[in-house]
Formats: structure tokens, C-alpha cells, sequence
């Protein structure tokens, strides 16, 4: 067509040399609507020699950038778009200035980038254009309803859709390729959602429809020269998103419900795609992705966890290296790079924060020895009377003949009187450690 179009500005300068480039950009633009409208109407074809229904060869792939925590590429004939998924803790969400009201923070973001090399030009990368932040924004809601809750999933979420190539529906692709990238990421979204674009051309007498088609996944030139462009996403159960773009006053509710289930059958199809790729959310994250964990404690322990001035709580991020946050009904959030410095951190807080329970047996620490017994820390920071007769199934003179300070212990708790005071036994320890291996012997 360009070549073409060339050709025949060519032809009208040498004939007329006062026309502008505009008019006959202008004119040549009329005449190529008019032969797109008469070969959709009158000759049942499409630029692409599509079917009116027919959708582009798809395709899709996950996984294919191993470092990222998740990835996808979703193609649609001449459309790509790579999605890359980014997980961190709930304190990287986006700050939102609510002035009137609402929400304060976003923790699902999608950004939409469209390179100009996407449609075979060159150009500098300036900051984020108006229709990328509409695209982006357009994705972002349809894919947001699927989208587990921060009880559910306490992470920020982060898709970058980058466009590759472009030939129309760019917004749909990105909403499939980051689905996709969620759950090669170990999202736990309740439903895949895909994305589809249907057009429209039509013929008027005066005011009077006289005729129409719709087209199931319309390329650029049917978008450009079409009078609509519906995009239309959701899961097999229903809808999540849409946005119409219209160059008519006004749309018949016959038509728009035409297009409504056009594009239903037409997102059954991509949708079979996608679950050929991934059938849903892998079960564990990357092993690059940051792991998080919530610990409930009583709000009562909030400030023993704190400690004065936060000392305490200093030290085991020093410790440990992970990140921890505090809520006040007790749930303590536990961020880290790896499994080992946040179970580290979890077993520090929940050592601190848990009640020693009547009937369960500890791996405790002999802290101080006196006539009478021996004193026990059975987690951090509290501890346990063992009394000389509790110490062994027989009779002990001296409570060093059994444990020193220092010695590690096992010891059951029998008791706990009603001021607190902890009471341990090493004897009904022993006893029920010599049950467990007999039985094990035995089996």
C-alpha cells in the first residue's frame, strides 16, 4: 500500500505540481476506506483474507526469561507481547494521594510500553504517552478482578507488558501475555482472563443502518478504517473488562449484543491457547522471588517483639536479613530474599511470642541450678522450674549428679500455676521420648 500510495503521488505531482503532499494524502486515504468498506460489504473479504469470525494463528509460551519471577510471550499474528511478573512486599506498592477518599495504596500494577521499533520505526524513548497509560489502565482492570487478596497473597505485583510487534489489539494481548506471566510467576489468581477486539463496518442510508459486519480480531487497517473497535475481556465465566472505541453517534443494542457473543466464542479459543502454555498458577514461586510469611501473635506481644526504642526487633532484621512488619491486630509479615533467612526469622518470633502449653515437650537450655532444682529456658526469654524430683525416674542427691548449666534438655511442662510460673519435668520428658522409640522400634 505505501508502495502504492508512492506511486501515485508521483503520477499526480507530474500532472499537478500545485498539489500538496496533504491533499493527496487526504484523497488517496478516502478512496483506500472506500475500497476497504465495498470489500467487507459487497465482497465478504478482508484485508487479511480472513473469515468475518476467523481469529490470527496464536501462540504462547512461559518461562522464557528463567531470571524474571515470571514470564510469558503471547502472540496473535502479527501482535506480540511479552509480559515479565514482579513480586515484592506489600510495603512496595504503589503510594496513591487519595484526596477524595478511597484507597491509599495499589498493590497490582501493569505497565504498558510500546516501543516504536514495534511497528518497524525508529524513534527516541520519551516518557509514558497518553495512549500507553490508557492501554496499561485498560489491562490493569480486566486482569485486577482475578487478582487474589493480600490475605491471600501478600505480595506487590508488578506486569510489564512490552510490546514486541504490533498489527492491532496490542491492550488484549498484553491482558493475556500477563496472565500468563502470573501464573508462571505462582500467582494464585481465581481465573485465566483473555482479551479480544471486535470491529465493525457499516452503511447508512440518512440515519437508517442499512447494513453491517462485525469482525472477530481486527488487525490495524480494520481498526483505522472500521467504525469501531470493542475490546472485550474476561475468564469462561464472564466479563472483566471492556472499553469501545466508536466513530458512530450511537450503536444499535442488536449489534453490541452481536459483538458481545462474537467475542465470547472468540475468547473461548484464546483462552484454550493460554491453558496449552499453562494450565493455571505453578504451585511454588521462582526461586528469585522474594518469600513471605505472616505469623499471628497475640497484640499483646506486639511491644515485647518491638522492644525499647525497636531495639529488639532491629536486631533480628540484623540478624536474619529479612524484613519484618507489624500490624496491629498481630500479624507479623516476614519478607526475604531466601527460605533459610526467613524461617530463621519466623522461628526467632515465634520462640519470642509463644506461651509454653501444658502437655508439650521442649528442647530447652539449663540456665541456673539451685538445691532444689534447675531452671530451664524453654523459648526465649522464658523458663521453667524442673524440681530435684522431677530431674530422673530415680532418686537424685544432688542436682548436678543429672545437669549442669548449659546442658541442653528435653523437658515436658506439667504445669503452670496462677501466677505463671512454669513447671517442668525431665522424667515425664524421658519417659515419653523412651515410648516414641520403642514404638518405632516395633513398627
Amino acid at each position: 500500500v505505501d508502495s502504492l500510495r508512492k506511486e501515485v503521488e508521483t503520477t499526480i505531482l507530474a500532472k499537478y505540481p500545485d498539489a500538496t503532499h496533504f491533499e493527496i494524502s487526504q484523497a488517496f486515504d478516502y478512496l483506500q476506506k472506500k475500497a476497504f468498506r465495498v470489500s467487507i460489504l459487497d465482497r465478504q473479504k478482508r484485508c487479511d483474507g480472513r473469515g468475518f469470525h476467523d481469529l490470527r494463528p496464536l501462540s504462547g509460551e512461559v518461562g522464557l526469561l528463567p531470571r524474571s519471577h515470571g514470564s510469558a510471550l503471547f502472540a496473535r499474528g502479527e501482535t506480540q507481547a511479552v509480559a515479565l511478573a514482579t513480586l515484592a512486599s506489600a510495603e512496595e506498592a504503589q503510594m496513591i494521594d487519595g484526596y477524595t477518599g478511597g484507597d491509599q495504596s495499589k498493590r497490582f500494577i501493569l505497565h504498558y510500553n510500546f516501543p516504536p521499533f514495534s511497528v518497524g520505526e525508529t524513534g527516541r524513548f520519551g516518557s509514558t504517552s497518553r495512549r500507553e497509560i490508557g492501554h496499561g489502565a485498560l489491562a490493569e482492570r480486566s486482569i485486577e478482578p482475578v487478582i487474589p487478596t493480600e490475605s491471600e497473597f501478600p505480595y506487590a505485583i508488578r506486569v510489564s507488558s512490552e510490546i514486541m510487534e504490533s498489527n492491532g489489539s496490542t491492550s488484549m494481548a498484553s491482558v493475556c501475555a500477563g496472565v500468563m506471566a502470573l501464573m508462571d510467576a505462582g500467582v494464585p489468581i481465581r481465573k485465566p482472563v483473555a482479551g479480544i477486539s471486535v470491529g465493525l463496518v457499516t452503511e447508512f442510508e440518512g440515519q437508517k443502518l442499512t447494513r453491517y459486519t462485525t469482525l472477530t480480531d481486527i488487525i490495524g487497517s480494520e481498526d483505522h478504517f472500521g467504525d469501531m473497535d470493542f475490546k472485550l475481556c474476561g475468564t469462561r465465566d464472564g466479563i472483566t473488562g471492556f472499553q469501545l472505541d466508536l466513530k458512530l453517534p450511537g450503536i444499535a443494542l442488536k449489534v453490541m449484543t452481536e459483538a458481545i457473543f462474537q467475542a465470547r466464542e472468540a475468547r473461548m479459543k484464546v483462552l484454550d491457547v493460554m491453558a496449552a502454555a499453562i494450565a493455571g498458577p505453578r504451585k511454588e514461586l521462582s526461586q528469585y522471588a522474594p518469600r513471605i510469611e505472616t505469623v499471628k501473635i497475640h497484640p499483646d506481644k506486639i511491644g515485647l517483639l518491638i522492644g525499647p526504642g525497636g531495639k529488639t526487633i532491629k536486631g533480628i532484621v540484623a540478624e536474619t536479613g529479612a524484613e519484618i512488619n507489624i500490624d496491629d491486630d498481630g500479624s507479623v509479615h516476614i519478607y526475604s530474599a531466601n527460605r533459610e533467612s526467613l524461617n530463621r526469622a519466623k522461628e526467632i518470633i515465634t520462640g519470642m511470642t509463644k506461651e509454653v502449653e501444658v502437655g508439650e515437650s521442649y528442647h530447652g537450655r539449663v540456665v541456673s541450678i539451685k538445691d532444689f532444682g534447675a531452671f530451664v529456658e524453654v523459648l526465649p526469654g522464658k523458663d521453667g522450674l524442673v524440681h530435684i524430683s522431677e530431674l530422673a525416674d530415680f532418686r537424685v542427691k544432688s542436682v548436678e549428679d543429672v545437669v549442669k548449666v548449659g546442658d541442653l534438655v528435653w523437658v515436658k511442662c506439667i504445669g503452670v500455676d496462677d501466677k505463671g510460673r512454669v513447671k517442668l519435668s525431665r522424667k515425664a520428658a524421658m519417659k515419653d521420648r523412651n515410648a516414641e522409640a520403642e514404638t518405632a522400634l516395633q513398627e
